[in-house]
């Protein structure tokens, strides 16, 4: 939930589109659609944008630039093209590439992808994923190599041995593997620390900046804080700004988040997802 600081915002960046909720499929290639165009956003840094919104014909085809201090980094095209996308990879090397952020050929994926939180992915859903990657359009669309002014890990970590989905039934598990492994909210939202390092001792605290064509966005404080996070705020309300960008107050927020995609949210993830930020420790 971005609070804007800067000049108006350009509409089509908020993707706000109609998609009722519907209930989760138990098929795969339906969940991962359900996975990378609802609470993943995949999309919104992998489809090109224009003031409009989405490029028409251009879904997850690349070319977004992020240019930040520390590195300038374009979205890759994530569509089966076998030139300029990703249909000459194997699923293996997919599912790779999202959990441990490393490419076919052995190098390394940089941030804005948060591949600390995509490691937590669990193994059926990451295959969904993968099998709905498979079968979008393929869009030729070469992506220029993004540039790294700082050092990349030589690996996230360990192999992913495998990883099993959250207990059906606990709310507040389900919660935070949607804000964190799938929707990644906590990496916005949780402060950075001079190092480069997320400070999880302040997770939800907010105050991180996001500068782009509609000014400068401010990640809130999501905890439940009364004064400062939304411990205030009804459930209506924190439903109302993940999926319209809309504050308890009425205020329209900003991108870079993909209120669009949240839109399209089951409301039993909805749900799931506020019992976990209920759950956090208020951060003032």
């Amino acid at each position: 939930m971005m609070v804007r600081l800067g000049q108006a915002a350009l509409a089509g960046w908020m993707i706000l589109v109609a998609w009722p909720s519907v209930a989760q499929p138990a098929d795969s290639l339906a969940r991962g659609r359900y996975l990378v165009e609802s609470i993943a956003g995949c999309g919104n840094c992998h489809t090109p944008k224009s003031p409009q919104g989405d490029l028409p014909g251009m879904a997850l085809a690349g070319g977004q630039v992020f240019d930040e201090a520390p590195f300038r980094a374009i979205a890759s095209n994530i569509t089966p093209d076998p030139e300029t996308g990703i249909g000459r990879w194997t699923d293996a090397q997919i599912a790779r590439a999202i959990r441990e952020g490393i490419r076919p050929d052995g190098r390394i994926i940089g941030p804005p992808m948060p591949i600390e939180l995509y490691r937590g992915i669990s193994d059926s859903d990451l295959a969904a994923m993968v099998a709905y990657l498979r079968s979008v359009p393929a869009v030729r669309n070469a992506v220029p190599a993004s540039q790294y002014r700082m050092p990349l890990p030589p690996a996230y970590g360990p192999p992913v041995a495998g990883v099993a989905n959250p207990p059906a039934n606990d709310p507040v598990a389900r919660g935070a593997y949607l804000a964190g492994p799938l929707g990644h909210c906590i990496e916005c939202h949780t402060p950075m620390e001079p190092t480069g390092q997320r400070d999880w001792s302040r997770t939800g605290a907010g105050g991180q900046t996001f500068d782009g064509p509609w000014g400068t966005s401010v990640a809130r404080n999501i905890s439940p804080d009364r004064e400062h996070g939304i411990g205030g705020w009804t459930d209506a309300q924190i439903i109302r700004a993940v999926t319209q960008g809309v504050s308890a107050d009425g205020r329209q927020m900003f991108p870079p988040m993909g209120y669009g995609y949240y839109a399209r949210m089951t409301q039993a993830d909805l749900a799931d997802l506020i019992a976990y930020l209920r759950s956090l420790r208020a951060q003032p």
